[in-house]
């Protein structure tokens, strides 16, 4: 087989399928796992919180995927460990009795194993995302980079729905059949990781091998060549005029759905009488919050990125200001009203995600404005890195705060926040070229 000559749709597809994964999983799915399985709120915002870290660091180790190995080579391997990381998870996870979990007070300790494999993945995943960004600029010319960017991203946003949705309704599912919460979630990360296998078995034989992806092929550029540039990466970035007011806005612009997004299964889950919550079923929450929702996240996305090249950052940002903060309005009702109708719960959950993914389009524009000049792709690197702090730290206080407001004083604390996201659109929103964003 001619790998030069494999067809871009052959592997851009499952590729960014497979980036996906990992990171719902560890991120997004881990917190319905533990709440099923009697963690209490507090703890799952903490220690998922904490396993946004490799995100947040990974330019830091981004210089050692250039100079060790190729592209593909990090692709695969991350993949491979990845896949051992599911199985590892499967095999590791406790067995709490039915009465530990109906406590709601699991002890930590019994998933410390569970939590140090999570971030494994997560650092494996993390270096997957800078591995499979790379080879994608390699293995494609300019021309097919523009053609596939909309390919690759609605095969992420497939990943999420299949990660957030399916797998979800999967262990739902399970948990019915075996009256088992632990066996059935343990089966649910056996199924992933037999999935997840077959794809990187897949890539072993369908991965292109370009060749400007090997260190001969880019030149005899020294490993201390490398780290001087990217010592210059860092010291460009923050010498840049407006660096400070723009990490501030990086970090702000967020935060209501930094505190929300961690709470928002938990809430789901929790039973109305007592503990506030709604009382659904996991296969429910998987339908709701991990397929309507993501539906709406991605609407929204689509329609924002439309109406951003039309208006340019500039004139986009308070509209989307305006629908990152007020549909959080719908959790504040569903906290309030406790409906059991699921059409209402999933229109709530569907306007709130609607409105994330169209406010979170002038966050991505700003970052791309921010990246602008000499080390474009490396100061962008550097913005995600800000950008998974933003939703990092909020995310390891939110379980406490819910604990000591409720779910109501924690929605409209929520609410409250929007002041910062009002606050840093407003200083930003005069630094922004007219033009900037616009389509030509």
């Amino acid at each position: 087989m001619n790998h030069s000559r494999i067809s871009p749709w052959l592997w851009i597809p499952t590729l960014y399928f497979a980036e996906g994964i990992p990171y719902f999983i560890v991120n997004t799915i881990s917190t319905i796992m533990f709440k099923k399985m009697g963690m209490s709120n507090p703890d799952i915002a903490a220690y998922t919180s904490i396993l946004y870290l490799p995100w947040v660091i990974k330019p830091f180790w981004s210089p050692f995927v250039d100079i060790i190995k190729t592209k593909r080579w990090w692709v695969l391997a991350m993949q491979v460990l990845v896949s051992a990381t599911f199985i590892g998870a499967a095999l590791a996870l406790p067995h709490p009795s039915a009465d530990v979990i109906a406590t709601g007070h699991t002890p930590v300790s019994l998933f410390v194993l569970t939590l140090i494999i999570f971030w494994i993945t997560a650092f494996a995943s993390a270096t997957h995302d800078i591995a499979a960004d790379g080879f994608y600029m390699l293995a494609l010319n300019q021309g097919e980079q523009s053609l596939f960017v909309g390919i690759r991203s609605t095969f992420y946003r497939l990943s999420s729905i299949f990660g957030q949705g399916v797998l979800v309704v999967i262990a739902g599912l399970l948990e019915t059949k075996y009256a088992d919460i632990p066996k059935a979630w343990m089966v649910t990360m056996v199924i992933c990781a037999l999935m997840f296998s077959a794809v990187t078995l897949y890539h072993v034989f369908v991965l292109p091998k370009p060749s400007s992806d090997s260190l001969r092929a880019a030149g005899t550029t020294s490993a201390g060549e490398i780290f001087r540039e990217f010592g210059r990466t860092f010291v460009t970035f923050f010498k840049k005029p407006l660096v400070w007011l723009a990490i501030v806005f990086m970090l702000l612009y967020r935060l209501p759905e930094a505190f929300l997004i961690k709470m928002i299964n938990p809430f789901l889950l929790d039973p109305v009488a007592g503990e506030g919550g709604l009382g659904l079923s996991t296969e429910t929450v998987g339908l709701v919050y991990g397929t309507i929702g993501i539906i709406g996240l991605t609407v929204g996305g689509i329609i924002g990125g439309i109406a951003a090249s039309r208006w340019g950052l500039k004139k986009a940002l308070w509209p989307m200001a305006a629908c990152m903060t007020l549909p959080c309005l719908t959790f504040v009702y569903l906290s309030m009203a406790q409906p059991s109708n699921i059409a209402v719960i999933s229109t709530c959950v569907f306007i709130e995600q609607f409105g994330y993914g169209f406010g979170f389009t002038a966050y991505m524009l700003f970052m791309i404005f921010v990246s602008e000049g000499e080390f474009k792709t490396s100061h962008y690197a550097l913005c995600t890195a800000f950008m998974a702090l933003s939703m990092m730290i909020p995310g390891f206080f939110a379980g406490w705060l819910q604990q000591a407001l409720g779910y109501v004083g924690f929605f409209w604390m929520v609410m409250a926040c929007c002041i910062a996201t009002v606050a840093v659109t407003f200083i930003v929103k005069s630094k922004v070229p007219a033009e900037f964003g616009k389509s030509k």
